[in-house]
Protein backbone atom coordinates (compact mmCIF):
# COMPACT_ATOMS: atom_id res chain seq x y z
CA UNK A 1 0.00 0.00 0.00
CA UNK A 2 1.20 3.71 -0.98
CA UNK A 3 1.44 5.35 2.83
CA UNK A 4 2.01 9.02 0.76
CA UNK A 5 -1.21 10.54 2.70
CA UNK A 6 -2.13 14.20 1.74
CA UNK A 7 -3.65 15.27 4.75
CA UNK A 8 -2.46 14.59 7.92
CA UNK A 9 -3.44 15.70 11.94
CA UNK A 10 -2.37 15.58 14.67
CA UNK A 11 -4.23 14.48 18.02
CA UNK A 12 -3.08 14.79 21.90
CA UNK A 13 -4.54 13.28 24.98
CA UNK A 14 -3.61 13.55 27.71
CA UNK A 15 0.42 13.90 26.78
CA UNK A 16 2.75 15.22 26.36
CA UNK A 17 2.37 18.58 28.62
CA UNK A 18 0.22 21.75 27.83
CA UNK A 19 3.39 23.52 26.68
CA UNK A 20 4.65 20.69 24.62
CA UNK A 21 1.50 20.72 22.93
CA UNK A 22 1.58 23.75 22.02
CA UNK A 23 5.12 23.86 20.55
CA UNK A 24 4.49 20.32 19.02
CA UNK A 25 1.69 22.66 16.99
CA UNK A 26 4.23 24.88 15.99
CA UNK A 27 6.47 21.72 14.42
CA UNK A 28 3.29 19.89 12.88
CA UNK A 29 1.98 23.45 11.11
CA UNK A 30 5.81 23.90 9.64
CA UNK A 31 4.99 20.50 8.11
CA UNK A 32 1.98 20.90 6.53
CA UNK A 33 -0.26 19.24 9.05
CA UNK A 34 -3.92 20.36 8.59
CA UNK A 35 -4.94 20.37 11.97
CA UNK A 36 -4.39 19.73 15.49
CA UNK A 37 -7.07 17.95 18.06
CA UNK A 38 -6.82 18.52 21.88
CA UNK A 39 -8.53 16.26 23.98
CA UNK A 40 -10.31 16.98 27.13
CA UNK A 41 -10.16 13.94 28.22
CA UNK A 42 -10.99 12.10 31.94
CA UNK A 43 -10.06 14.96 34.17
CA UNK A 44 -6.37 15.01 32.47
CA UNK A 45 -6.56 18.84 31.08
CA UNK A 46 -8.79 21.58 30.16
CA UNK A 47 -8.93 21.59 26.04
CA UNK A 48 -10.15 25.54 25.89
CA UNK A 49 -7.03 26.74 27.86
CA UNK A 50 -4.85 24.68 25.50
CA UNK A 51 -6.30 25.63 22.09
CA UNK A 52 -6.14 29.32 23.05
CA UNK A 53 -2.31 28.85 23.66
CA UNK A 54 -2.23 26.65 20.24
CA UNK A 55 -4.21 29.99 18.49
CA UNK A 56 -2.02 32.87 19.61
CA UNK A 57 1.46 30.54 18.79
CA UNK A 58 0.39 29.37 15.45
CA UNK A 59 -0.82 31.11 12.04
CA UNK A 60 -2.39 28.42 9.65
CA UNK A 61 -3.36 24.93 11.11
CA UNK A 62 -6.78 24.07 12.23
CA UNK A 63 -7.44 23.75 15.55
CA UNK A 64 -10.00 21.42 17.31
CA UNK A 65 -11.51 19.98 20.45
CA UNK A 66 -11.10 16.73 20.22
CA UNK A 67 -14.05 16.80 22.00
CA UNK A 68 -15.90 18.50 24.49
CA UNK A 69 -18.30 17.14 26.40
CA UNK A 70 -22.24 19.02 25.83
CA UNK A 71 -23.26 18.67 29.13
CA UNK A 72 -20.69 20.30 31.77
CA UNK A 73 -20.97 23.90 29.73
CA UNK A 74 -23.93 25.55 28.61
CA UNK A 75 -24.86 25.93 24.74
CA UNK A 76 -24.77 29.42 25.15
CA UNK A 77 -20.94 29.33 27.23
CA UNK A 78 -19.38 27.13 24.42
CA UNK A 79 -20.42 29.31 21.15
CA UNK A 80 -19.15 32.14 23.24
CA UNK A 81 -15.80 30.88 24.08
CA UNK A 82 -15.53 29.49 20.48
CA UNK A 83 -16.58 32.85 18.97
CA UNK A 84 -13.64 34.28 21.16
CA UNK A 85 -11.04 31.31 19.89
CA UNK A 86 -12.39 32.85 16.35
CA UNK A 87 -11.29 35.84 17.04
CA UNK A 88 -7.46 34.94 18.01
CA UNK A 89 -7.34 32.76 15.66
CA UNK A 90 -10.35 33.31 12.22
CA UNK A 91 -11.66 30.57 10.43
CA UNK A 92 -9.43 28.23 12.18
CA UNK A 93 -11.01 26.34 14.58
CA UNK A 94 -13.01 23.25 14.87
CA UNK A 95 -15.83 22.98 17.64
CA UNK A 96 -15.66 18.72 18.57
CA UNK A 97 -18.69 17.81 20.80
CA UNK A 98 -19.36 14.54 22.66
CA UNK A 99 -22.25 13.20 24.68
CA UNK A 100 -20.08 12.58 27.20
CA UNK A 101 -19.47 9.17 29.20
CA UNK A 102 -20.90 7.88 32.96
CA UNK A 103 -19.06 7.17 35.72
CA UNK A 104 -17.18 10.49 34.92
CA UNK A 105 -20.67 12.26 34.34
CA UNK A 106 -22.11 10.97 37.59
CA UNK A 107 -18.83 11.79 39.54
CA UNK A 108 -19.99 15.31 38.31
CA UNK A 109 -23.22 15.64 39.26
CA UNK A 110 -24.14 15.13 35.86
CA UNK A 111 -27.14 13.02 34.53
CA UNK A 112 -26.96 12.40 31.14
CA UNK A 113 -30.91 12.28 30.03
CA UNK A 114 -31.87 11.51 26.80
CA UNK A 115 -28.37 12.33 24.63
CA UNK A 116 -29.59 12.52 21.42
CA UNK A 117 -32.06 14.77 22.11
CA UNK A 118 -29.38 16.74 24.11
CA UNK A 119 -26.96 16.93 21.25
CA UNK A 120 -29.43 17.74 18.53
CA UNK A 121 -30.68 21.04 20.81
CA UNK A 122 -27.26 21.40 21.72
CA UNK A 123 -25.73 21.85 18.05
CA UNK A 124 -28.80 23.94 16.84
CA UNK A 125 -28.26 26.89 19.51
CA UNK A 126 -24.82 26.79 19.33
CA UNK A 127 -24.73 26.95 15.31
CA UNK A 128 -27.74 30.01 15.63
CA UNK A 129 -25.23 31.95 18.41
CA UNK A 130 -22.26 31.50 16.20
CA UNK A 131 -24.07 32.69 13.38
CA UNK A 132 -24.72 36.07 15.36
CA UNK A 133 -28.59 35.41 16.10
CA UNK A 134 -30.67 36.25 18.66
CA UNK A 135 -32.16 32.84 20.35
CA UNK A 136 -34.92 32.31 21.79
CA UNK A 137 -35.15 28.21 22.11
CA UNK A 138 -37.33 26.08 24.25
CA UNK A 139 -36.07 22.57 24.05
CA UNK A 140 -36.68 19.99 26.20
CA UNK A 141 -32.91 19.73 27.52
CA UNK A 142 -31.46 22.96 26.33
CA UNK A 143 -33.34 26.48 26.20
CA UNK A 144 -31.61 30.09 25.37
CA UNK A 145 -34.44 32.86 25.68
CA UNK A 146 -33.97 36.22 23.93
CA UNK A 147 -30.17 35.47 23.81
CA UNK A 148 -27.16 36.75 21.49
CA UNK A 149 -23.42 37.07 22.14
CA UNK A 150 -22.66 40.82 22.30
CA UNK A 151 -18.54 40.47 21.65
CA UNK A 152 -16.19 42.71 23.20
CA UNK A 153 -14.31 45.54 21.84
CA UNK A 154 -12.73 44.92 18.48
CA UNK A 155 -14.39 41.19 18.02
CA UNK A 156 -16.06 41.09 14.62
CA UNK A 157 -19.72 40.63 14.77
CA UNK A 158 -19.93 39.12 11.71
CA UNK A 159 -21.14 35.17 11.56
CA UNK A 160 -18.86 32.68 13.10
CA UNK A 161 -17.31 29.59 10.68
CA UNK A 162 -16.80 27.15 13.16
CA UNK A 163 -17.81 23.87 11.62
CA UNK A 164 -19.31 21.56 14.37
CA UNK A 165 -17.58 18.19 14.61
CA UNK A 166 -19.43 15.57 16.81
CA UNK A 167 -17.28 12.37 18.30
CA UNK A 168 -20.72 10.06 18.00
CA UNK A 169 -19.66 6.21 18.69
CA UNK A 170 -22.88 4.45 18.69
CA UNK A 171 -24.96 4.04 15.55
CA UNK A 172 -27.97 6.43 16.88
CA UNK A 173 -25.30 9.30 17.51
CA UNK A 174 -23.42 8.36 14.31
CA UNK A 175 -26.73 8.66 12.19
CA UNK A 176 -27.61 11.83 14.12
CA UNK A 177 -24.05 13.09 13.57
CA UNK A 178 -24.84 12.61 9.69
CA UNK A 179 -27.77 14.69 9.74
CA UNK A 180 -26.61 17.77 11.97
CA UNK A 181 -22.86 18.30 11.77
CA UNK A 182 -20.24 19.38 9.57
CA UNK A 183 -18.18 16.54 10.18
CA UNK A 184 -17.39 13.77 12.69
CA UNK A 185 -14.47 13.10 14.36
CA UNK A 186 -13.92 9.06 13.99
CA UNK A 187 -13.12 8.01 17.97
CA UNK A 188 -9.61 6.22 18.05
CA UNK A 189 -9.53 2.87 19.71
CA UNK A 190 -12.11 1.30 16.78
CA UNK A 191 -11.46 -1.18 14.05
CA UNK A 192 -11.07 -0.86 9.97
CA UNK A 193 -14.30 -2.53 10.16
CA UNK A 194 -15.50 -0.56 12.68
CA UNK A 195 -15.22 2.59 10.34
CA UNK A 196 -17.38 1.06 7.21
CA UNK A 197 -20.61 0.30 9.38
CA UNK A 198 -19.88 3.86 11.09
CA UNK A 199 -19.92 5.35 6.98
CA UNK A 200 -23.40 3.48 7.01
CA UNK A 201 -24.78 4.55 9.70
CA UNK A 202 -23.33 8.45 9.06
CA UNK A 203 -25.01 7.82 5.31
CA UNK A 204 -28.41 6.97 6.54
CA UNK A 205 -28.59 10.77 8.92
CA UNK A 206 -26.66 12.57 6.19
CA UNK A 207 -29.92 11.36 3.48
CA UNK A 208 -32.24 12.75 5.79
CA UNK A 209 -30.85 16.10 5.97
CA UNK A 210 -30.60 15.59 1.83
CA UNK A 211 -26.83 15.20 1.78
CA UNK A 212 -24.63 12.49 1.12
CA UNK A 213 -21.61 11.53 2.84
CA UNK A 214 -19.14 13.63 0.58
CA UNK A 215 -20.76 16.77 2.05
CA UNK A 216 -18.99 15.62 5.44
CA UNK A 217 -15.58 15.68 6.54
CA UNK A 218 -14.16 12.82 8.50
CA UNK A 219 -11.04 12.79 10.41
CA UNK A 220 -10.13 9.47 12.26
CA UNK A 221 -8.11 9.50 15.27
CA UNK A 222 -5.73 6.93 15.46
CA UNK A 223 -3.91 5.81 18.47
CA UNK A 224 -0.43 5.54 17.52
CA UNK A 225 2.46 3.66 19.69
CA UNK A 226 5.79 3.51 17.47
CA UNK A 227 9.59 2.91 18.45
CA UNK A 228 12.14 2.11 15.72
CA UNK A 229 14.74 0.72 18.17
CA UNK A 230 12.27 -0.89 20.43
CA UNK A 231 9.07 -2.09 18.26
CA UNK A 232 8.23 -4.69 21.46
CA UNK A 233 8.25 -1.30 23.75
CA UNK A 234 5.81 0.15 21.50
CA UNK A 235 3.70 -2.57 21.50
CA UNK A 236 3.52 -2.81 25.40
CA UNK A 237 2.28 0.57 25.34
CA UNK A 238 0.09 0.30 22.53
CA UNK A 239 -1.24 -2.76 24.92
CA UNK A 240 -1.55 -0.65 27.97
CA UNK A 241 -3.42 2.07 26.49
CA UNK A 242 -5.87 -0.28 25.12
CA UNK A 243 -6.20 -2.45 28.65
CA UNK A 244 -7.17 1.30 30.11
CA UNK A 245 -9.26 2.05 27.76
CA UNK A 246 -11.51 -1.43 27.58
CA UNK A 247 -11.65 -1.08 31.56
CA UNK A 248 -12.59 2.67 31.22
CA UNK A 249 -14.64 3.49 27.86
CA UNK A 250 -16.04 -0.29 26.85
CA UNK A 251 -18.42 1.31 25.06
CA UNK A 252 -16.02 2.29 21.98
CA UNK A 253 -14.55 -1.42 22.33
CA UNK A 254 -17.92 -2.86 22.13
CA UNK A 255 -18.44 -0.90 18.83
CA UNK A 256 -15.29 -2.60 16.99
CA UNK A 257 -16.83 -6.01 18.62
CA UNK A 258 -14.74 -6.63 21.13
CA UNK A 259 -16.69 -9.53 23.28
CA UNK A 260 -18.81 -7.65 26.48
CA UNK A 261 -17.18 -11.12 28.43
CA UNK A 262 -13.44 -9.46 27.88
CA UNK A 263 -14.86 -5.77 28.88
CA UNK A 264 -15.90 -6.98 31.97
CA UNK A 265 -12.65 -9.03 32.76
CA UNK A 266 -10.77 -6.22 32.50
CA UNK A 267 -12.80 -4.08 34.12
CA UNK A 268 -13.04 -6.23 37.27
CA UNK A 269 -9.38 -6.85 37.36
CA UNK A 270 -8.57 -3.26 37.11
CA UNK A 271 -10.63 -1.96 39.25
CA UNK A 272 -13.13 0.61 37.48
CA UNK A 273 -12.63 4.10 36.66
CA UNK A 274 -9.85 5.15 38.15
CA UNK A 275 -8.02 2.44 38.03
CA UNK A 276 -6.96 0.93 41.48
CA UNK A 277 -3.35 0.99 42.06
CA UNK A 278 -1.94 -1.81 40.08
CA UNK A 279 -5.29 -2.26 38.21
CA UNK A 280 -4.33 -1.33 34.87
CA UNK A 281 -0.87 -3.87 34.70
CA UNK A 282 -3.04 -6.64 36.50
CA UNK A 283 -5.61 -6.32 33.59
CA UNK A 284 -2.90 -6.21 30.78
CA UNK A 285 -2.51 -10.25 31.03
CA UNK A 286 -5.75 -10.57 29.89
CA UNK A 287 -5.64 -8.24 26.06
CA UNK A 288 -5.09 -10.07 23.39
CA UNK A 289 -2.83 -9.32 21.23
CA UNK A 290 -5.25 -8.95 18.08
CA UNK A 291 -7.68 -6.67 20.28
CA UNK A 292 -4.61 -4.32 20.93
CA UNK A 293 -3.69 -4.54 16.96
CA UNK A 294 -7.39 -4.18 15.85
CA UNK A 295 -7.69 -1.08 17.86
CA UNK A 296 -4.15 0.52 17.15
CA UNK A 297 -1.18 1.50 14.95
CA UNK A 298 2.14 0.07 16.78
CA UNK A 299 5.82 -0.83 15.73
CA UNK A 300 7.73 0.80 14.01
CA UNK A 301 7.81 4.08 12.45
CA UNK A 302 7.37 2.74 8.94
CA UNK A 303 4.73 0.32 9.69
CA UNK A 304 2.83 2.85 11.57
CA UNK A 305 2.72 5.35 8.93
CA UNK A 306 1.12 2.16 6.65
CA UNK A 307 -1.21 1.66 9.24
CA UNK A 308 -2.52 5.26 9.36
CA UNK A 309 -2.72 4.95 5.79
CA UNK A 310 -5.41 2.01 5.72
CA UNK A 311 -7.99 4.43 7.63
CA UNK A 312 -7.70 7.31 5.01
CA UNK A 313 -10.90 5.18 2.82
CA UNK A 314 -12.62 7.89 1.24
CA UNK A 315 -11.06 11.27 0.14
CA UNK A 316 -12.49 13.23 3.07
CA UNK A 317 -11.28 10.71 5.04
CA UNK A 318 -7.90 11.73 6.90
CA UNK A 319 -6.06 10.28 9.82
CA UNK A 320 -5.08 12.10 13.02
CA UNK A 321 -2.74 10.20 14.92
CA UNK A 322 -2.59 10.50 18.54
CA UNK A 323 0.94 9.71 20.26
CA UNK A 324 1.27 7.39 23.21
CA UNK A 325 4.87 7.28 23.27
CA UNK A 326 6.89 10.19 23.60
CA UNK A 327 8.72 10.01 20.78
CA UNK A 328 6.17 13.40 19.77
CA UNK A 329 8.90 15.33 17.41
CA UNK A 330 10.21 11.62 15.63
CA UNK A 331 6.00 10.85 14.86
CA UNK A 332 5.10 13.96 13.76
CA UNK A 333 8.45 14.13 11.15
CA UNK A 334 7.72 10.99 10.37
CA UNK A 335 3.99 11.38 9.38
CA UNK A 336 3.93 14.42 8.21
CA UNK A 337 1.59 14.88 4.83
CA UNK A 338 2.81 14.01 1.08
CA UNK A 339 5.80 12.71 3.14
Amino acid sequence: MNACITRMGICFLDRPDARSQVALSRQAEALGYESVWICETRTARDAISVMGAVAHQTDRIKIGAGVVNTWTRPASLMALTFATLDELAPSRMLLGLGAYWDPLAWKQGVIRSRPLRQMREYVEVVNRLLAMETVTFEGDLVQVRDLRLELGEGASDSPKEVPIYIGATGPKMLALSGEIADGVLLNGFTSLAYQAQAFDRMAEGAARAGKSLDDLDFPQVVVVSADDRHPERAFQVALRMTTMYLGQQPHIALASGVPQELLDEVRDEMGGWPPREGGIGAAMPLVPTEVVSSLCVWGDLAACRQGLAAYATRPNVYPVPLPVTHNYREMIEAFAPGS
